[in-house]
């Protein structure tokens, strides 16, 4: 039997609350999510079902702000319907709710690469015990936030800034940077880099720490290029893929020897992201000036904006995914916006640019 009765008649919610969609197979699961959201004053349950089909028919008419998707669902699964479900409610947060789902699994892995925002094991996985409903609280709470602060969203038309009377400078250090869909436009960037540049590039994407390993694996499968978790006191070398770990910011220090080392910092940006790519970007121009260049992904919110500022005031260059191509435009376009990028591309025409403009010289 379908769950098709909507909890609030309305499409409307009290100021600042976060309006969620549950959709589970089983109807315990839906209940306790629902009683454990409303139980919380940061959240509202606005409808539950049992089907993604029903799902997609409801963020057709209601915009909501989070939608917690089970996997495994009759007809059409949660997995093949997830990008639908983004596509429908551009501006919601997905949390992946299941039993079969573990973190740092494969099936975690592809569902973060389609768009979702994390991963949460349900009720009766034996992940959470009593201390379920705390945990789904903070996690969504860390979720939804990265989306509903007080930043200035990136302005519908922002200027290309092509910077032409720039004098240009040997490249030192490529750093990218990406969130939500960024697992998917990785694979797309790397697979555009037809031989390599010959210089270190440092990696922040958005991902609990518990699935570093596992992406590092899945990004090893994407390039010839080596790949490696950043640890503090790494080398910088060219041709590596360094990639933050998802408990601390990837950082570059330049020793008295002249060479450049990584730092690792846990301390989460103001706007609560950890890793960013704020502190990256801006470490990278400290130690490499105008030899420092960036690649902003999609990703919801404005980290890396900060960081690109950093690069260009020190002579570099930042390049951005464009809109077509972003599941959430809302990091490339804080960049845009604000005037910061050389060009914008989709990603497998990023490292054609990169590898043009990299052997042009002062």
């Amino acid at each position: 039997m379908s769950a098709m009765m909507p909890i609030m008649a309305s499409n409307r919610s009290p100021s600042g609350v976060v309006r969620a969609l549950v959709v589970d197979d089983s109807v315990v699961v839906r209940t306790v999510i629902e009683r454990i959201l409303n139980e919380h004053p940061a959240f509202t349950v606005v409808h539950k079902t049992n089907t993604a089909e029903h799902a997609l028919a409801y963020l057709h008419a209601h915009e909501v702000d989070l939608v917690l998707l089970d996997i495994e669902l009759p007809g059409q699964s949660g997995l093949a319907a997830l990008p639908a479900i983004l596509q429908a409610a551009p501006r919601a947060k997905v949390a992946i709710l299941s039993a079969n789902c573990d973190e740092g699994s494969g099936v975690a892995i592809e569902a973060l690469a389609l768009g979702a925002g994390d991963i949460v094991s349900k009720p009766g996985s034996g992940s959470f015990g009593e201390h379920f409903p705390q945990a789904l609280i903070d996690r969504l709470l860390r979720l939804v936030g990265r989306s509903t602060g007080t930043a200035t969203p990136a302005p519908a038309h922002p200027i290309l800034r092509t910077m032409p009377n720039m004098a240009r400078h040997k490249l030192a250090c490529l750093g990218v940077g990406a969130s939500t869909g960024g697992i998917h436009a990785l694979g797309q960037l790397f697979q555009g880099l037809a031989a390599p540049l010959g210089v270190p590039i440092v990696l922040t994407q958005h991902l609990p720490a518990s699935f570093t390993a596992y992406f590092t694996q899945q990004l090893a499968r994407m390039t010839s290029l080596r790949v490696k978790v950043a640890e503090t006191g790494d080398l910088l070398v060219p041709d590596t893929i360094f990639v933050a770990p998802g408990d601390a910011n990837l950082q570059l220090r330049r020793g008295m020897d002249g060479r450049v080392t990584i730092v690792l910092n846990p301390d989460r940006t103001p706007a609560g992201n950890l890793p960013g790519v704020d502190p990256m970007f801006s470490s990278m121009a400290q130690v490499y000036g105008a030899g420092a260049a960036g690649v902003v992904l999609t990703g919801m919110g404005r980290d890396g904006t900060a960081g690109a500022r950093d690069i260009v005031a020190a002579g570099g260059w930042i390049v951005a995914q464009d809109e077509a191509s972003s599941v959430v435009w809302g990091m490339p376009g804080s960049v845009a916006g604000a005037g910061l990028t050389s060009a914008l591309l989709e990603p497998p025409a990023i490292m054609d640019f990169v590898a043009r403009r990299a052997q042009a010289v002062e």
